[in-house]
């Protein structure tokens, strides 16, 4: 049986809002990597990478930085997030979250074949949104980031310097953060500690230092955060000498990959990183994790006394402050859907209508193979354990017409659980997409009437059931979870759980009815 708790897993049941001696990484599953954080007070934003999905950059709310609660995404117009042609794992990079004087920043890198890469900044006094359009910034590199001096003058940080071909390392120019027109040329302050792959940069003042944190080491195995400082905010700057300050690279933990970090000073003077790590198998994507920050006699940071994190962390917390679980189930009786729910690219919402507590999908000339934007709404894999299911009214006209449940890691590397027809039976199928293999793992010729898809997952497998007119679940096919891994898929994106029609070449002339969708979980 299914066990539906909140976004996140507490050791122990939760009978006051007191502190606890210990909580599990990580505090926000699936794939939501690249964290960045700010604290207004004491209330807590959290940003994510969010690549080629639509809308970009989820931003999450949290008042004891243990349990979080979607409030939006920063980029939510095709005027701030134009995603045309972004390939899987291209689109938005590793935003910044800053707050400064009443004005939230979001600073960010949009990676694509059209546009290139582009750095710009949004503003918000509420960090629910709306957000404004696009202040863009001409410096290149990716990991972009903000910093206020104490005498008001702005900083821009990235990894290279006026043109991609610079060499990779942390560069800095000051800003007019009104215009974002550079007002010096980018300058070369740190090129890390030797590891390959110096990016997200993050600068804070303390102490009468300027503390500059990076990645290194590639987004892998390898990943590590490293720290240096200066008492000039343009350097030289001197590397910490217990560099890394995290890794897992040589640990005995089952969170790997960690790095990618931001650090914050909670309300009770505590200092906490949060940082990105994966669990195996790697379907999840890479996922927010927290760790504990003390400062040594030294004034550097030492993250979680050991430098190495770990699934269950046994550091004190602030006072818990969780909110209400979501509901299982998506009715769709309004006309939209939850902050959770994601596109491919920029969507033609002309395919997509909600009606009589219905959402009704049309295919698109487009499929999941192209590197545009399907018919296609999901929300992202968040547990290995868990169900997916829904119920559909579909009778296609054409064999060309398909509709179903997709596991999408990227157009390249999926699952489908999809209805079509072929001659006068209405099929079932299970097909899978591993690059260039594509085979039937399963099929089912349908009665008439609705169908109720279920998907279910744990870390080895993911098993396709269906049922028709309230009759018991019968499995269709089971496919290996590791093959959707980013060890085998490539890429930095985790899997995404959708909805799915399409026409494969024309547009279908048929609709499918979903009438809800179900996502529950086991804390596993």
């Amino acid at each position: 049986m299914m066990i539906k708790h909140s976004c996140n897993f507490i050791l122990f049941i939760i009978l006051s809002v007191g502190q606890l001696s210990a909580f599990n990484n990580p505090v926000n599953p699936g794939f939501l990597p690249d964290p960045s954080i700010c604290r207004v007070g004491e209330d807590y934003y959290l940003v994510n990478s969010s690549f080629e999905y639509f809308p970009g950059v989820p931003i999450f709310h949290s008042k004891d930085l243990i349990n979080w609660e979607q409030i939006g995404n920063v980029l939510d117009r095709p005027s701030q997030l134009p995603l045309k042609n972004a390939a899987p794992s291209d689109g938005i990079y590793a935003p910044t979250l800053r707050y400064h004087d009443g004005i939230f920043y979001m600073v960010v890198t949009n990676v694509n074949t059209v546009i290139g890469k582009s750095n710009f900044y949004v503003t918000a006094t509420n960090p629910a949104g709306p957000w404004s359009d696009p202040v863009n910034v001409d410096q290149s590199g990716i990991d972009p980031s903000l910093f206020w001096d104490e005498d008001g003058k702005v900083y821009f940080l990235s990894n290279r310097g006026l043109t991609f071909n610079t060499e990779r390392g942390i560069y800095q120019s000051e800003i007019d953060i009104k215009t974002g027109k550079r007002l010096t040329e980018p300058k070369l302050i740190w090129k890390g500690t030797g590891g390959n792959y110096p990016e997200g940069p993050h600068t804070y003042k303390k102490d009468g230092f300027y503390y500059l944190l990076i990645a290194e080491g590639g987004t892998m195995y390898g990943h590590m955060v490293t720290i240096s400082r200066s008492k000039n905010i343009w350097g030289p700057y001197e590397s910490c000498p217990h560099n890394p300050v995290l890794s897992n690279r040589y640990a005995y933990e089952k969170l790997y990959g960690t790095g990618h970090a931001d650090l914050v000073q909670a309300h009770d003077s505590s200092w906490w990183m949060v940082h990105l790590a994966f669990r195996l198998p790697q379907i999840l994507g890479r996922e927010t994790c927290l760790a504990p920050v003390e400062w040594n006699a030294q004034g550097w940071p030492v993250v979680n006394k050991t430098g190495i994190n770990s699934l269950v962390n046994n550091a004190k917390t602030l006072s818990l402050k969780p909110f209400p679980a979501k509901p299982v189930r998506e009715d769709f009786n309004s006309n939209k859907v939850g902050f959770e729910w994601i596109w491919l690219r920029n969507p033609d919402m002309k395919f997509y209508r909600f009606s009589n507590g219905f959402l009704n999908l049309t295919g698109s000339k487009y499929s999941i193979y192209d590197v545009e934007s399907p018919t296609f709404i999901g929300r992202r894999q968040t547990h290995f354990d868990f169900s997916a299911t829904t119920n559909i009214d579909f009778n296609p006209e054409k064999e060309n017409e398909q509709v179903g449940m997709l596991i999408e890691m990227s157009n390249r590397f999926h699952y489908q659980f999809v209805i079509t027809k072929k001659g006068n039976k209405r099929l079932l199928k299970v097909v899978y997409t591993l690059g260039d293999l594509i085979n039937t793992a399963g099929v089912v010729v349908l009665k008439t009437g609705d169908v109720k898809l279920k998907i279910k997952g744990d870390t080895k497998n993911y098993t396709f059931q269906y049922s028709q007119n309230d009759e018991p679940f019968q499995t269709v096919g089971t496919l290996n979870t590791r093959f959707l891994s980013a060890e085998v898929s490539g890429g930095y994106n985790g899997v995404v759980l959708g909805l799915y029609a399409s026409g494969n070449g024309s547009e279908s002339t048929t609709t499918a009815a979903y009438d809800w969708f179900d996502y529950e979980f086991a804390n596993k």
